[in-house]
């Protein structure tokens, strides 16, 4: 399918604060531990908008802040990196927040809340009407939020002329499966980590689950699979792909390398790059990332 140029990315998504502790290991049930160092960052959605206006693509964030601490955080962070609000004005209640465990592989473990952010509806979605130029990312964090089914309404009404890609998240055994297939239906790039693909398709190996997945999304144009230290693989047929290896570095913090890988791919490749050179410069941007403390690399 010819597309036109992409201009502007829409993140459909949850951008919230992260309460980060580092930890020497993530404690047994009814444990504790003294963590080592901790931090406090925006990031969920955040790190996805972040990282693409620095890889040069422009970005709207469609989702909502809070008129507490978190939110006046959160809104700053959006300003400050020049991402655009489509719904600039707060709700009334605080913005969400996550706590995030990272021991000392880099391995990180979340528990997170849901704030203003979950209150998109129908109504609010409804006013958001793309351009033409418009790339969308979609969170599978938001499908499994109760707003998922205005998110999904919403993506299924956006037409096939523009780029959808959707990270299902390690949510992804929680989204009901008829609303995940109604999305499905409307996405042209699927973009998860191994764990997640082995939970969609009951498939471990990288080529079943990609078969799996453009069996269950009619319109898909590719598959990442993504593989931390050992890369990612990128298919853009069921029989057809590459696997991309990553550079080798010192992992402090993988918290957001997702995010950041996806942003990335998604500059480059509708910057006009194809998809294995679209993964390989996902691959170096995540390595980066992880090499520095904080959600995505912040």
């Amino acid at each position: 399918m010819t597309r036109t140029r992409t201009e502007r990315l829409l993140v459909v998504g949850s951008a919230i604060v992260d309460l980060v502790l580092y930890v020497d290991a993530v404690p047994d049930p009814g444990g504790d531990v003294l963590a080592r160092r901790s931090l406090t960052r925006v990031g969920g959605a955040f790190n996805v908008l972040a990282a693409a206006v620095a890889a040069g693509l422009p970005t709207a964030y469609v989702g909502l802040t809070g008129d507490g601490p978190f939110g006046t955080q959160v809104r700053a962070a959006l300003t400050e990196a020049g991402v655009e609000l489509v719904f600039p004005e707060p709700a009334a209640t605080d913005s969400g927040f996550c706590v995030a465990l990272v021991d000392r592989a880099g391995e990180r473990t979340f528990a997170t809340t849901v704030g203003a952010e979950g209150g998109l509806t129908t109504e609010l979605l409804a006013t958001v009407v793309p351009r033409e130029t418009d790339a969308i990312y979609v969170s599978g964090y938001d499908l499994a939020y109760p707003h998922g089914q205005a998110i999904a309404e919403w993506v299924r009404g956006l037409g096939g002329a523009r780029t959808v890609l959707l990270d299902p998240g390690p949510l992804v055994a929680e989204i009901d499966a008829d609303l995940l297939d109604r999305v499905l239906e409307c996405v042209s790039w699927l973009s998860l980590n191994l764990r997640e693909g082995v939970l969609l398709t009951s498939h471990a190996e990288p080529k079943a689950i990609a078969r799996t997945v453009f069996e269950r999304a009619p319109a898909l144009e590719g598959v990442v699979i993504r593989d931390g230290a050992n890369g990612c693989d990128v298919f853009w047929a069921p029989e057809e792909g590459q696997h991309v290896p990553a550079p080798e570095v010192q992992v402090v913090d993988s918290n957001g390398a997702g995010d950041v890988h996806v942003a990335a791919f998604l500059a480059a490749l509708t910057a006009g790059h194809g998809p294995v050179g679209a993964a390989r410069a996902a691959n170096d941007t995540a390595a980066r990332a992880v090499t520095t403390f904080g959600p995505g690399g912040a």
